[in-house]
């Protein structure tokens, strides 16, 4: 088997510049894992909750996927990979946060609006869980409104709809009335390097720095 040369190349700078530098923490990662949050991100690969955050090893737990979605509640015998890392992340690691991060000009986010996902295998249904929020987009944004505006207010009303599909989880709902649990949502703008945090009562609101 031979390894790529991007990958070939990125290992030998992580195991010169990190690993090597940061042997003690890794001698004690491998001991246990205790990180502070779980983040729900995007597959995008411009979207990478640990850059954005500057976090090291050990420090978020991370599931990613197309739209940053959190799906429905659905305990049935179907392979359910988001569910069972937030199961692991709440009930085994005791997470503190739950992020879920989105980001503008989000693949997912257009396909739902568009329709560009018909048709396809598993990314059609995958994102259906979207056109609640769509709705809502288009009633918001009006019918008629372009793609771009459409996209946009989905990108949060989708964060949104996943906290609230968050709180269906028994587990999730049981940790957050205890108070040992907290949910977040944000955005992250890729061109301009914004974060914006979903506040109570609020919206929305940059991170200022």
């Amino acid at each position: 088997m031979t390894i790529p040369d991007p990958l070939r190349a990125g290992f030998e700078r992580f195991r010169v510049s990190q690993f090597e530098s940061q042997r003690r923490v890794w001698r004690e990662l491998a001991k246990g894992q205790k990180p502070h949050a779980l983040v729900i991100g995007c597959a995008d690969s411009r979207v990478d909750p640990a850059a954005i955050f500057d976090a090291g090893p050990g420090e978020l737990f991370i599931v990613r996927n197309v739209a940053n979605l959190v799906p429905p509640y659905e305990p049935d015998s179907g392979h359910h990979g988001v569910s069972a890392a937030l199961e692991f992340a709440v009930k085994t690691l005791g997470i503190e946060h739950v992020v879920v991060l989105g980001h503008k000009d989000c693949g997912g986010v257009h396909a739902a609006v568009t329709g560009a996902a018909e048709g396809t295998e598993f990314v059609h249904r995958w994102i259906s869980p979207l056109q609640s929020a769509l709705s809502e987009s288009r009633h918001h944004c009006g019918y008629d409104a372009p793609t771009e505006t459409l996209c946009n207010d989905l990108e949060l009303r989708s964060v949104q709809h996943s906290l609230d599909r968050l709180l269906k989880f028994p587990f999730v709902a049981k940790a957050v009335e205890a108070g040992t649990l907290t949910l977040h949502g944000a955005r992250f703008g890729i061109a301009d390097g914004q974060l914006e945090w979903l506040e109570r009562n609020e919206g929305f609101q940059p991170v200022s720095i």
